[in-house]
């Protein structure tokens, strides 16, 4: 190993607070172990748009203590270039979480700051609430979503307007993050960073608030049997009482993921998404013969839902379909007010919209984007991210998304009808919208810039025997958007296919939207896409 390597180390271990990381590392420095200690240095683990995110571990390239504090000084050199001085900081319950957050508030506080720490591991909604109700010029929530237990996170909001973008307590987007890396980069020691104990922790005020808020949406609850999973994170004491404060029937939870465990024993991955995740919420609905499932991820930003069949089998609804229910639902109640999904989101939102004389923004993808539109009345993702009241939190929120489609569940059920049944209504009227997503998970990342590299220089001509009409660079778009990462290609049929990396995982995601007649054409022509869009994705 070049000594100047080996300096970079040992100045790391005097810099890192966690003993255990540090003596981590020099365990591979004293043993002369290059690939370990290689690894952990390839590089700094970025910050972005969607703040960090990684595995726990020593090291530059890894989510640690010495990687955090970083990070927060970075930000208060932000802030103090601005003029900001209050944060309050959220966590969830994972790994590192509390050390985090502790380490956060000291730093934070012994930069001048006025800091608040929400009382105990909390949604992320809470925080994006916390952040709007108590004024604050900055949220920090630290959480990893719904990555796997291995990893953790650090997702920044801010409150007001900064550098000419009302950001109304939203998440960060571009340039921001470039400003704020820039000055984490700056940070190349935590020895000199002054700390304070001087933090306030919030009583439970502004949860009450928050439930109280969003308890309002239901207008008319009802009594359906609902099942509910925390999926092991940090949602069901909140969703239980805003279902409570709302006067909705106790939910039916899934005993096994109701507490927050960060080992989250009973999942592969914690994300509702994801095949078999739902599984005992699924064995509990059929126990206890229920009317509905809802799942929230970890940190409870995210909602998922599964119904019965007209054969009486349970399936999950796709995020679309969910966004479908909620868009159709809220319209029709809806004066005035603006819609707006992700360009990688289905188009029936946008018909909706237009049908009852309502606005339609799209954005790119993710919530950051979704959350700057102006008088959003309902916004969402494929990603099961949905935004049923942007007055109260400014961001996906699986909470009041849960007790909303409760209500719009127990409607339904007045008029003897189900949430399969208002799905239908629209595809009769718009036609029948099949989305499906394709996700190729890489260990070496270089990899996914590899394949989008070669699919802009070799564009295929045809995909399944369908004519490729068109192909769009969203890396230059044509239309007001922002340039992103990624392709869309429209196949002959109005058959339209996005394919982009994933912003929050090492993934390789493809979209697909299908628009036929009928469910049964759009499935055939979904079928005998999946595989060539598969490989075309993978490169095999």
């Amino acid at each position: 190993m070049d000594q100047i390597f080996l300096d970079e180390v040992e100045q790391w271990i005097a810099d890192d607070p966690d003993p255990q990381n540090a003596a981590q590392l020099q365990l591979w420095l004293d043993a002369n172990d290059e690939v370990n200690l290689r690894k952990s240095f390839a590089g700094f683990l970025q910050f972005g748009t969607a703040g960090l995110r990684g595995p726990l571990g020593p090291g530059p390239s890894c989510m640690n203590r010495a990687v955090v504090g970083r990070t927060a000084a970075g930000l208060v050199a932000y802030m103090k270039k601005r003029g900001l001085s209050s944060v309050v900081i959220g966590r969830d319950a994972r790994y590192g979480s509390e050390e985090f957050t502790r380490d956060s508030a000291q730093i934070f506080a012994g930069a001048g700051m006025k800091v608040f720490v929400l009382p105990r591991p909390l949604p992320t909604p809470v925080l994006a609430f916390a952040t709007k109700e108590l004024g604050c010029d900055v949220g920090v929530m630290v959480t990893a979503s719904h990555n796997p237990a291995q990893d953790n996170g650090y997702k920044v909001y801010l409150g007001g307007i900064v550098d000419g973008i009302n950001y109304n307590a939203s998440q960060i987007i571009n340039p921001t993050d470039a400003s704020i890396a820039q000055e984490i980069a700056a940070i190349t020691s935590l020895k000199s960073v002054e700390r304070s104990n001087k933090w306030e922790v919030l009583d439970e005020d502004v949860i009450e608030k928050y439930i109280h808020r969003t308890a309002r949406l239901a207008k008319n609850p009802g009594d359906l049997k609902i099942v509910y999973t925390a999926m092991h994170g940090v949602g069901t004491e909140t969703v239980q009482r805003v279902f409570h404060s709302s006067g909705f029937a106790s939910l039916i939870l899934v005993d096994a993921q109701a507490k927050p465990d960060p080992d989250f024993p009973t999942v592969a991955f914690p994300n509702p998404e994801e095949p078999g995740a739902i599984d005992l919420a699924l064995e509990t609905a059929r126990a206890f013969d229920a009317d509905l499932v809802i799942a929230n991820d970890p940190d409870a930003d995210r909602c998922a839902a599964a119904i019965k069949d007209s054969q009486g089998q349970w399936r999950m609804l796709r995020g679309d379909e969910l966004g479908v229910i909620f868009g159709e639902a809220i319209a029709r109640t809806a004066k005035k007010g603006t819609f707006a999904n992700s360009i990688v989101s289905s188009s029936a939102l946008k018909k909706i919209a237009h049908h009852y004389s309502l606005d339609f923004k799209e954005t790119l993808t993710g919530f950051k984007w979704l959350a700057k539109i102006d008088n959003l009345t309902f916004g969402y993702e494929e990603a099961i991210g949905y935004c049923v009241d942007s007055k109260t939190v400014n961001d996906k929120d699986g909470i009041s998304a849960a007790l909303y489609l409760a209500q719009i569940a127990s409607d339904l059920a007045q008029e003897d009808k189900t949430l399969q049944d208002l799905l239908n209504e629209v595809w009769k009227r718009d036609g029948f919208h099949a989305t499906e997503q394709i996700s190729i998970r890489f260990t070496d990342l270089s990899k996914m810039d590899l394949i989008l590299a070669d699919l802009r220089a070799n564009a295929p001509k045809e995909i399944s025997g369908l004519l490729v009409e068109s192909i769009d660079d969203l890396a230059k778009p044509s239309n007001d958007l922002p340039p992103t990462e990624g392709i869309r290609i429209w196949l002959a049929g109005g058959i339209r296919v996005i394919i982009r990396p994933s912003g929050t995982e090492p993934k390789m995601k493809c979209y697909i939207e299908v628009i036929a007649a009928d469910e049964k054409r759009a499935q055939s022509q979904l079928e005998v896409l999946r595989g060539p869009l598969r490989k075309l994705l993978s490169r095999d």
